[in-house]
């Protein structure tokens, strides 16, 4: 009966989710306390019929219970225990699960760390949230019910896509949906903050750290997925522009926008309605990627199902949501007024064209995304967007964001001055210009594009160590630990956020630049050379896992003559679906990266292999850490908290807030 208790969960959870909906925003609505109540305690209740729930379906998983349909088809006992526990969200009905139990999870923060917000806009927040969980709620229960029978049982499962039976699959979903779902925190708050009829800094201050909380956590889920795919693929690279890909990237690209654009509503009270606009956008784009990938109208390894009837409800779903928002949007922004005025050359000013780049660069990935799919469903024929297009509008967009990176942070507010910001930033422009014009002649390789891409890394660090040094060093050296102590985190993890997006130029950059690669047919003892190592294939022999076999290669790489790393490179074939992975090796360094991959059997003893030497590569994975860390710095800033008890008709920050 652990399956009929879990989808009795579900059940229970939609008739919360309705009265979190209905009454909290009536509530609100008519001035009746008692109704507004309702919205905490229903958030708290949600969450704990969703957490038993996921915790029915992960028992099921666990004891290879095969009478339920999703565990049949996703499942097998030989799987290893972990790899069947995260087959939970492998597939489209669990990963509908974790994106609704995820959901749960942000309402009961919001619940707990919301005490000193306003009880109606509290009470509007969490009934749009419950209005949210309703539509993925009746989604599951009427076309994705995880716990549907399958009668009689079977005796054994199909196993799980043998490409997701991988590390990534643990980590990659859920730090995504933390960000995709994440969104819905901002999008709920502007939402309220349009009911209210209240779009002014405190909104901004209290909806702040909430937007860059799930910032960080999409950051890092994309980039996990990047790295997924960059070893478990066996290709040798890090993003293609998949339609899947590019679905996590565009809410990404908005987010960043709405956290700049916060900081302007929060600080200076401008850019209000540009602000809920792109709080808006910026969740929409999440409903919309979960339309792309669960609709079927996608082909891509990412992609999780091909039933048309669930992609035409999450159409409708996000029709709903994005048609009533923008259309309330419509009704309340007009009344906000623009903001207090600043020049054209000014931090505002620089923060705005930062955020309309960023808003272009997205429809761009958008217009590259959907158009394939709108000329296929007019009948027009199929074509196919790939990389050239997107490498050709994006860095265009990128280079000016960049640039503007590195004078935004040092121009004053409201109005600066142009030569002024020429005298602070001439010499790290100059040293920016000079070494990425001169460092490619030494590394032995220059192209325009190289040079520009060290160009936009180099601007970033010298400019913000430029601005590091004017806010702490006003006093020169002696006054300098000082100074960077009385520094709020809130900088720091601009800071670092911004040194996150150079370290991850630098890493495309050079790897691009000066990667080498070799596909070879090497026969046991055969060596080849490449960038300074010796690559010496000492031939096959076979390796039976827990519910695979496989082929393993050796490979003894060297460097004038001693022995550096022995990689292991595997062609791996699932005993249930029989389909072949290739597993590459790789050794990972701080500076490059080492990597082949088995390919395919040539003649006797001989195998292809593909070698590649990687310098910098690192670097692509480690800025978006970075910039993970920044992002918990600034959401941990006690700024929050104390400007809002400056503000006696406002109540405090969210305790999301304090460091």
């Amino acid at each position: 009966m652990i399956a009929e208790i879990g989808h009795f969960a579900l059940i229970i959870a939609l008739g919360v989710a309705l009265v979190q909906t209905i009454l909290p925003l009536a509530g609100a609505a008519r001035g009746l306390p008692s109704w507004m109540a309702v919205a905490r305690p229903a958030a708290r209740a949600q969450f704990v019929f969703l957490l038993v729930a996921f915790a029915c379906l992960t028992q099921a998983f666990a004891v290879n219970d095969f009478s339920l349909l999703y565990v049949a088809s996703n499942s097998n006992s030989a799987m290893p225990w972990y790899y069947r526990v995260t087959a939970v969200w492998g597939a489209h009905e669990g990963s509908l699960l974790l994106w609704a139990f995820t959901l749960s999870g942000w309402m009961v923060a919001v619940s707990f760390f919301s005490r000193s917000l306003p009880q109606d806009f509290v009470a509007r927040v969490l009934g749009v949230m419950g209005f949210i969980s309703v539509g993925f709620l009746l989604f599951m229960l009427l076309t994705s019910n995880p716990f549907e029978r399958l009668l009689p049982a079977a005796v054994e499962g199909r196993e799980l896509n043998p490409l997701l039976q991988d590390f990534g699959l643990i980590a990659h979903p859920p730090m995504l949906y933390m960000g995709y779902v994440g969104f819905s925190v901002a999008f709920s708050f502007a939402i309220a903050a349009l009911l209210g009829g209240k779009l002014d800094a405190a909104w901004a201050r209290w909806s702040r750290p909430w937007t860059t909380v799930a910032w960080m956590f999409l950051t890092v889920g994309i980039a996990l997925g990047s790295w997924w795919a960059y070893y478990e693929l066996g290709w040798g690279g890090w993003w293609f522009w998949d339609p899947v890909e590019n679905a996590s990237f565009m809410p990404w690209l908005m987010g960043t926008a709405l956290i700049h654009s916060l900081a302007v509503t929060e600080k200076r009270g401008g850019f209000k309605s540009w602000t809920v606009l792109l709080a808006i956008l910026a969740f929409s784009l999440s409903l919309l990627g979960t339309f792309l990938v669960r609709s079927g109208v996608l082909t891509s390894v990412h992609a999780f199902a091909t039933d048309p009837e669930r992609g035409l409800f999450i159409l409708l779903f996000l029709g709903v949501v994005v048609g009533i928002s923008l259309a309330l949007y419509a009704w309340r922004a007009p009344r906000v007024g623009l903001g207090g005025d600043f020049a054209l050359v000014s931090r505002e000013a620089m923060l705005l064209g930062n955020n309309v780049l960023l808003a272009v660069a997205s429809a761009s990935v958008l217009l590259g995304t959907l158009y394939p799919l709108i000329v296929d469903a007019l009948g027009l024929g199929k074509i196919s967007v790939g990389p050239p297009y997107f490498n050709s509008i994006f860095i265009p967009l990128m280079t000016p964001v960049i640039f503007l990176m590195g004078v935004g942070p040092i121009a004053r507010w409201k109005q600066a001055s142009v030569p002024e910001l020429v005298v602070r930033l001439r010499w790290a422009l100059a040293v920016s210009v000079v070494t990425a014009l001169l460092l490619p002649v030494v590394l032995g390789k220059w192209s325009p594009m190289i040079s520009l891409g060290l160009f936009m890394a180099l601007w970033i660090i010298t400019s913000s160590l430029k601005n590091l040094w004017d806010v702490a060093g006003r006093n020169g050296l002696s006054g300098l630990t000082r100074g960077l102590a009385a520094i709020p985190r809130g900088y720091y993890g601009m800071l670092f956020a911004h040194l996150g997006v150079a370290a991850f130029a630098l890493g495309v950059c050079i790897s691009g630049g000066y990667s080498q690669e070799k596909e070879q047919r090497m026969e046991p003892g055969q060596s080849v050379e490449m960038s300074g190592y010796t690559f010496r294939f000492d031939g096959v022999h076979d390796v039976t896992g827990p519910n695979y076999q496989a082929k393993e290669g050796v490979v003894n790489v060297s460097r004038n003559g001693k022995e550096i790393v022995v990689m292991r490179p595997q062609k791996r074939v699932y005993l249930v679906q029989r389909n072949p992975t290739t597993e590459a090796d790789i050794d990972a360094g701080f500076l490059r990266h080492l990597y082949v991959a088995l390919g395919e059997p040539v003649s006797g003893e001989a195998w292809s292999l593909r070698l590649y030497y990687k310098p910098f590569v690192q670097w692509i994975w480690m800025g978006p850490l970075m910039m993970f860390f920044g992002g918990l710095l600034a959401a941990s800033d006690r700024r929050y908290r104390l400007a809002t008890r400056r503000a006696p008709h406002y109540a405090a920050q969210p305790a999301l807030a304090r460091g």
